[in-house]
C-alpha cells in the first residue's frame, strides 16, 4: 500500500503538482455530476490523507476519485490504476490471513541424521534466558532440508520436558509461500493475543502497541513460540517473547543475522549415511537387495537433499517394476523436480530481487563446478560490486554456496532448476553473449578452464553434466581457432 501511495505522489507531480484544495474541488465536481449527495463529498483533509503512507485500510472509492482527478478523466489510465489497487488490496487481505494455533502440529516420525542439531537446539533452549531475553533458536537453510520437521520435533521434546506441558503458540508465516504474501506480523499478534485469552476490544490497532501487550501477556509464563517459515527478521522480531521463561523456535529459508540473541543453526543436506538411511526408510531396505551400493549412488546424485531423497524413495517404493539402474542422473532430477523440489525452489526464487534471479539462471551456464566473482561479473556483464550484492542475496537465500573466499557454486538441484528457468527467462542471443563473455574472460587469465584441473587449490572443476555443451562448443570454436593447442583451446 505504501508503494501504491508513493506512485500516487509521483502521479500528482506528473500532473503539475495541483494543490490538495484543487484536487478536492475536482473530486467534488466529478461526484456532483455523478449525482452523489453532498454528504458523501470528502473534506480537504480527507483528500490530503490519501497521500499519506502507513494506511492499511484506505478508502478505495476516494483513492480512485483522486486518480481520476489527476489523470483528467483518462479512462485507460484509470483502469490501470484500478487494477493496481485491486492487486495491492488483495495482497493486504492475503497477508492478514493467518495460520496460528495454540498447539503444535503432530510430531514427525524420528528424524534421520539430525540428532546433533536437536541436541544443540534443546541445550540452548533449556538454558535460562539472561538480561530479560528469551532463548531463541533459528533453523536456517535451503528449501526442502527439513527445517519445519526439525523445529516441530524439537518443540515437542521441549514441551513435554518436565511435569506439565508448557503453553505453545504456533504460526506459519509464509515467508516463502508461492502465490501468497508473507503474513503481516500485526495479524499474527492479533491471533496470538486472542489465543492467550485477550478480548478483542482490548487488542490495540498499532503494531507497537500489540507487541507491548503481547509481551506483557507472556511475562511470567513458560510459553513456547514456534514461528515457521519466517521471511526475514522484520517479520519475526515483533513475534518473539521477551520473558526469560519463554522460548522461541524459528525456521527460515533466509539467513537471519539480525537476530543477535538467537542461536542460528544451519540445516544443510544430510551426510552420506543419513541420506542412505532416509532412502532405506522411505523405499524399504529390500528394494535395494539387487544392488546394495545403489542407495549410496542415488543419494550422491541427489546431493543428499532430504526432500529429493524422500520423493525418490517413494517412487522406488511405488514403482517396483523400475530397475535400480533406471535411476540415473537425468531421471532422478526430473522425478525430484516434478515431485515437489521445483515448487520449493521456485518459492525461494520468487522472493529474490530481479538482478539476483537473473544471475541465478546465468550461473547454470558455464560447465564449471564453481566460479569466482570476476568470472561471474563477466558472465552477468555487471560490475564486481553489483555482482557481489546479488551473490549476497543468493547466499542468504541458501541458493548459492560460497565454497571458498570469493568462489561460489550452485547446489546440484538448484543448478537443475536454474537450467530450466534459463531457457524460459533468457533469450538464446543473451545466452550466447554470456557464454562468449565468460570464455573471453578466461582466455585472458592464467586460471582458465583448461588449466583448472581437479585437485588444484582454488581451481574450477568441470561439471559432468552440461546441457549447453553444444552451445559452448559452438561459441568456443571461432574464438579459439587462432589459439588451437593453447590452454584456452
Amino acid at each position: 500500500m505504501d508503494e501504491f501511495i508513493g506512485q500516487l505522489r509521483m502521479l500528482k507531480a506528473w500532473a503539475g503538482h495541483p494543490s490538495i484544495t484543487e484536487i478536492t474541488r475536482r473530486v467534488h465536481t466529478t461526484w456532483r455530476r455523478a449525482g452523489r449527495p453532498r454528504s458523501e463529498w470528502p473534506a480537504r483533509s480527507t483528500v490530503g490523507n490519501c497521500f499519506q503512507v502507513g494506511r492499511r485500510r484506505p478508502n478505495t472509492d476516494l483513492l480512485l476519485a483522486v486518480v481520476h482527478a489527476l489523470v483528467d478523466g483518462d479512462t485507460a489510465a484509470l483502469s490501470v490504476w484500478r487494477q493496481a489497487l485491486r492487486t495491492v488490496l488483495g495482497e493486504v487481505e492475503a497477508s492478514g490471513r493467518v495460520t496460528a494455533y495454540d498447539r503444535l502440529p503432530p510430531a514427525p516420525s524420528p528424524l534421520v541424521g539430525r540428532d546433533d542439531l536437536q541436541e544443540l537446539a534443546q541445550a540452548w533452549l533449556r538454558a535460562q534466558g539472561a538480561e530479560g531475553v528469551s532463548p531463541v533458536v533459528a533453523f536456517e537453510g535451503m528449501a526442502g532440508t527439513g527445517k519445519t520437521a526439525l523445529a516441530v520435533a524439537v518443540a515437542h521434546r521441549l514441551r513435554t520436558k518436565g511435569r506439565s506441558e508448557r503453553p505453545v503458540l504456533f504460526a506459519h508465516l509464509r515467508g516463502a509461500g508461492a502465490g501468497e504474501p508473507p503474513v503481516d506480523p500485526s495479524a499474527v499478534l492479533e491471533c496470538f493475543l486472542r489465543l492467550l485469552g485477550v478480548a478483542g476490544e482490548r487488542i490495540p490497532h498499532s503494531l507497537d502497541a500489540r507487541v507491548q501487550l503481547y509481551r506483557q501477556t507472556l511475562a511470567g509464563t513458560s510459553t513456547l513460540v514456534v514461528l515457521d517459515d519466517a521471511a526475514d527478521e522484520e517479520q519475526a522480531l515483533p513475534l518473539l517473547p521477551e520473558a526469560p521463561t519463554c522460548r522461541a523456535v524459528i525456521t527460515s529459508r533466509s539467513a537471519l543475522p539480525c537476530l543477535k540473541e538467537a542461536r542460528r543453526l544451519p540445516v544443510s543436506s544430510l551426510d552420506t549415511d543419513g541420506a542412505v538411511e532416509l532412502l532405506h526408510r522411505t523405499a524399504g531396505r529390500e528394494r535395494f537387495a539387487p544392488d546394495a551400493s545403489a542407495a549410496r549412488r542415488i543419494a550422491g546424485l541427489l546431493g543428499h537433499h532430504p526432500q529429493a531423497l524422500t520423493i525418490i524413495g517413494r517412487h522406488l517404493r511405488d514403482h517396483p517394476n523400475w530397475d535400480l539402474a533406471d535411476y540415473y542422473r537425468e531421471s532422478l532430477t526430473v522425478l525430484a523436480m516434478e515431485g515437489g523440489v521445483r515448487a520449493s525452489l521456485a518459492a525461494s526464487d520468487t522472493s529474490l530481487p530481479a538482478g539476483a534471479r537473473r544471475l541465478l539462471r546465468l550461473l547454470a551456464l558455464p560447465p564449471l563446478d564453481d566460479l569466482d566473482t570476476r568470472a561471474i561479473a563477466a558472465l552477468a556483464d555487471e560490475s564486481a560490486d553489483r555482482v557481489r550484492t546479488h551473490l549476497r542475496a543468493l547466499v542468504a537465500a541458501h541458493l548459492v554456496q560460497e565454497v571458498a573466499p570469493d568462489r561460489y557454486r550452485l547446489p546440484d538441484l538448484v543448478h537443475a532448476y536454474a537450467e530450466e528457468r534459463l531457457s524460459i527467462d533468457e533469450p538464446a542471443s543473451r545466452i550466447r553473449q554470456a557464454l562468449g563473455r565468460v570464455l573471453a574472460h578466461y582466455r585472458t587469465r592464467d586460471d582458465g578452464p583448461g588449466r583448472n584441473r581437479p585437485g588444484r587449490p582454488g581451481g574450477a572443476t568441470a561439471r559432468t553434466r552440461f546441457p549447453h555443451a553444444d552451445a559452448w562448443e559452438e561459441i568456443t570454436r571461432p574464438l579459439t581457432r587462432e589459439t588451437a593447442g593453447s590452454a584456452a583451446a
